[in-house]
């Protein structure tokens, strides 16, 4: 039996985290074979094509998939479930919100937020915030998973694989796309960001957040997160949320600017490969995972830094 994945893209580039699925697919043992449900969407086809360790893709193009609706890419899914052991998503907010609806069309149990593949009928999953980690195997004959791209590194170009065009399902009907309203930044996407600096709620205003954050962002070309204690109280908007109701990063250097490393921000950044902390309290958890960590007022500390570089 072959392992498929599904393609999260906008019609026109592949997202970074199918990479990191595709990677999590070679390891569920079979062929890798990559969905992509779009709407004149063949180059994206044609990237997946080329990713390393893929051996076919499949394309269903259909104006019922332009905006990427959840009922009707759960439908071509289950389509053609039947020939598949595993089924893998990106544990991004688009896939989450499609694999439960196979799951549930295909009367599974959905494994989600794996974090390791033990073997074909076994996962690694994080639980408790982070705080403890599961082995879940499964019975089922079709094993639904969603993939924790921190765990997984993206798969390399290199491949070439055949793509194939497959028949697509009509539009489901009972839901339609209103609108998508999307910000724009010249920064990187936080998820896929190298350097990340994140910030908390001793910032104390929107305005000093943004005040003392950005220059030192945009010395070290970072994108800018935030705990969720910053955003609750205003400072920072939603989609800069880090931790486990927010996104999950885990970027080569992790700036910690007033967090003080709650258990719910930590589950969201202690992959970070260096975990820099800069709180002026001493006993502050973040310290206690901080590769390196600075003792120091940040408002003076910040400025600082951002002068020397």
């Amino acid at each position: 039996m072959s392992t498929l994945v599904i393609a999260e893209h906008d019609n026109q580039t592949l997202k970074g985290a199918t990479l990191n699925t595709i990677t999590a697919a070679t390891q569920c043992g079979g062929d890798v074979h990559v969905l992509v449900a779009g709407a004149d969407a063949s180059a994206v086809a044609q990237l997946a094509a080329r990713v390393s360790g893929v051996s076919k893709v499949l394309h269903a193009d259909s104006s019922a998939f332009a905006s990427g609706l959840a009922e009707n890419v759960a439908n071509q899914v289950t389509k053609i479930a039947s020939t598949y052991s595993h089924i893998l998503f990106p544990a991004t907010a688009w896939g989450k919100n499609i694999a439960p609806r196979v799951a549930a069309l295909l009367d599974v149990a959905q494994v989600s937020d794996i974090t390791a593949v033990h073997a074909a009928d076994t996962f690694e999953r994080t639980i408790y915030a982070g705080n403890a980690v599961a082995v879940v195997q499964s019975e089922d004959a079709v094993k639904v998973l969603t993939v924790r791209i921190t765990g997984f590194q993206a798969a390399e170009s290199g491949g070439d694989a055949p793509i194939e065009t497959i028949g697509a399902v009509a539009d489901y009907g009972k839901s339609s796309f209103v609108e998508r309203q999307i910000t724009k930044s010249d920064r990187p996407e936080l998820t896929a960001a190298k350097i990340v600096v994140s910030g908390g709620r001793a910032l104390g205003s929107s305005e000093r957040f943004s005040e003392v954050l950005t220059p030192l962002a945009d010395k070290l070309g970072a994108a800018i997160g935030a705990s969720r204690a910053a955003v609750d109280s205003g400072y920072a908007p939603n989609d800069l949320q880090i931790g486990q109701t927010g996104k999950i990063v885990a970027p080569e250097l992790y700036i910690a600017c007033g967090i003080s490393g709650a258990i719910q921000h930590l589950a969201g950044m202690k992959d970070s490969r260096i975990i820099v902390a800069i709180n002026k309290d001493p006993e502050a958890p973040i310290f206690g995972i901080a590769d390196y960590g600075l003792e120091a007022d940040l408002f003076e500390a910040i400025p600082a830094l951002v002068n020397e570089l």
